[in-house]
């Protein structure tokens, strides 16, 4: 436990770093954006890209790596909304809290920090979750607060759901990279240093914009909060684990990088999806404050203890 805690420690310095620059206005709300924006949209790119251009798409699609984590993550968004809804939420606030408990920053963090501490070969399982948080809730929570919202669904919003994913950089490094691998083309020496270095960007610049931008983040119903938080960072990885483990007896190494995946704090993208409908923006804001902060040690004793499943 305490050798994971010091490996993980770095990757949160980091976030700590970027937080007491923020909250001492060293850097500023717009320098986050532009930092984010420059992670999302190239450094994080290239790095999925040159993963996957380097794999076979035939040896990452494991379907029963998909369902372990797809069935367990639907348990624990239907458990969630229903609480939501017995305290008498409306279905887009419901929705919103659900995506709290669910989504974890698997991009920004899980990848750099999963890839360098579990090996190469969790880029794989890795990806899967990410494809999953991506085209299966971020689809799921946008359709459930427009249609409370207009009362229908509408061919506007599939408009909207597909012209996002097919926007996403994230998806679309990923697909460029496994057509590269599946066309069998080699990548040149330059252009592999090229995404190399941009690439390695991508670990320190997100996890210094993670900590930036939890400097904004606002406090609202701490024990909404600390009750979302506990779901993603408890709830969540031990039904992934039930579901990996005892439902769809994944390989050791394979539950391992799920169970550590689901383990990640709240996701920031839930709060821009939550500030850009007005539904709950400063609740989604204390949970991924809070998630983040104790995401330290619960993460370090999930990848802990799942390191004795391989």
């Amino acid at each position: 436990m305490f050798g994971v805690f010091f490996q993980t420690l770095p990757f949160f310095l980091v976030i700590g770093l970027g937080y007491g620059a923020g909250r001492r206005g060293f850097f500023s709300p717009e320098g986050t954006l532009w930092l984010t924006r420059f992670v999302f949209y190239f450094a994080l790119s290239a790095m999925l890209f040159r993963f996957s251009a380097n794999l076979s798409l035939a040896d990452v699609l494991d379907w029963s790596v998909v369902l372990a984590y797809l069935s367990a993550s639907l348990v624990v968004y239907l458990l969630v909304t229903i609480v939501a809804m017995l305290r008498g939420l409306r279905v887009a606030e419901a929705a919103i809290e659900a995506q709290c408990a669910v989504v974890g920053n698997v991009g920004f963090l899980g990848v750099p920090m999963l890839v360098l501490l579990m090996g190469e070969a969790a880029i794989g399982p890795v990806m899967l979750v990410l494809a999953v948080d991506l085209l299966v809730f971020g689809s799921l929570v946008v359709i459930l607060i427009t249609g409370a919202r207009d009362g229908r669904m509408s061919p506007a919003i599939l408009r909207s759901i597909g012209g996002g994913l097919i926007r996403n950089p994230m998806i679309v490094a990923i697909t460029a990279g496994f057509v590269w691998s599946g066309l069998a083309l080699p990548i040149p020496g330059p252009m592999n240093a090229f995404l190399a270095l941009l690439g390695g960007a991508a670990t320190p610049c997100a996890l210094f914009a993670i900590g930036a931008s939890l400097a904004e983040k606002t406090a609202e119903r701490p024990h909404v909060a600390a009750w979302l938080a506990s779901c993603k960072l408890v709830l969540h990885p031990v039904a992934v684990a039930i579901s990996a483990l005892w439902v769809f007896n994944l390989p050791g190494y394979a539950a391992a990088v799920v169970i550590a995946a689901a383990a990640l704090p709240v996701a920031g993208n839930v709060f821009i999806i939550a500030q850009s409908y007005g539904v709950a923006p400063r609740r989604v804001s204390s949970a991924i404050f809070l998630s983040t902060g104790a995401a330290l040690v619960s993460v370090s004793a999930v990848i802990g203890w799942t390191a004795t499943l391989y």
